[in-house]
């Protein structure tokens, strides 16, 4: 059995470890009084507050700085990456079966909406061939240059809705992605070729598949509300020698200052995507 003095130390230490969180004779909490405690949250209290604000006040400040039109940084690359329609690298279906291409068609005449006549009447009728240069002074919401949809004829998807799928002589949407302030110099267009022996056969739409000067300089997604990407439609006229094959098309910039040679970055200034035709 043990002994009283054993029975006394083991009540000891009991006492001991629960003093250590309370201590009712010194009133003490964790070793410290409420005083300390209070004095001790006041402290972060007032510390945490005074961080939050110089934290809102840099904010602030650097929010001054900012303009709701023009980044203050621009560092992007200077040239645009090509961009295709139908969202897709790898296009491939059967001529014969609607439903095969039929989230192609569905695809092209979604992104084509903005270009309808409706939306486009807003816009206005620019000068082909020159930069539509605006001031500061003339408001900080921009004008618009008008792209119809017509003026990619047979890639319209108004004479032909099936944008020529059905025949297995698809149509191809490319645009540049925007840039504030890109103005190319020289007169760009776009340039597609196919990797076989034998050429194939295109149209391009509008007029030698160039993207007009005066859609150009795009001043930024609040200034320019209106503003739409001018477009350039690659129609395909495959044959029969070229169905149920795998066709890669390289289409590049042309004709400008914009880059398409950087082996670092497959998309700048050009696009290379696969086209499979099946009877």
């Amino acid at each position: 059995m043990a002994s009283t003095e054993d029975k006394e130390a083991s009540k000891e230490k009991a006492s001991s470890w629960k003093d250590s969180i309370y201590n009712p004779r010194t009133g003490e909490l964790l070793g410290r009084t409420a005083s300390s405690w209070a004095l001790i949250l006041l402290f972060y209290l007032v510390f945490y507050c005074f961080l939050a604000g110089m934290f809102a006040l840099t904010m602030w400040v650097m929010l001054l700085t900012l303009d709701d039109y023009v980044p203050r940084y621009r560092d992007r690359i200077p040239n645009p990456g090509l961009v295709i329609r139908p969202n897709s690298l790898d296009i491939s279906f059967n001529k014969s079966d609607p439903l095969k291409y039929a989230d192609y068609v569905k695809n092209l005449e979604t992104f084509l909406q903005k270009y309808n006549e409706t939306e486009q009447e807003g816009n206005e009728e620019c000068i082909s061939g020159e930069y539509t240069l605006q001031d500061n002074g003339e408001g900080m919401l921009k004008k618009a240059c008008r792209f119809r949809r017509s003026l990619l004829s047979f890639c319209s998807g108004i004479s032909d809705t099936n944008f020529g799928y059905h025949e297995g002589k698809p149509c191809v949407l490319l645009k540049m992605n925007r840039i504030i302030g890109l103005m190319p110099h020289g007169d760009p267009y776009v340039n597609c070729t196919v990797k076989k022996d034998n050429p194939v056969q295109m149209h391009y739409f509008p007029k030698e598949g160039r993207f007009d000067k005066m859609y150009f300089p795009y001043y930024g997604k609040k200034a320019h509300e209106n503003y739409v990407q001018p477009l350039v439609a690659v129609k395909l006229l495959l044959t029969k020698e070229d169905y149920n094959k795998e066709l890669a098309v390289e289409c590049k910039v042309e004709g400008s200052n914009l880059r398409n040679n950087d082996e670092r970055d497959k998309f700048l200034g050009r696009i290379t995507f696969r086209i499979k035709v099946v009877e």
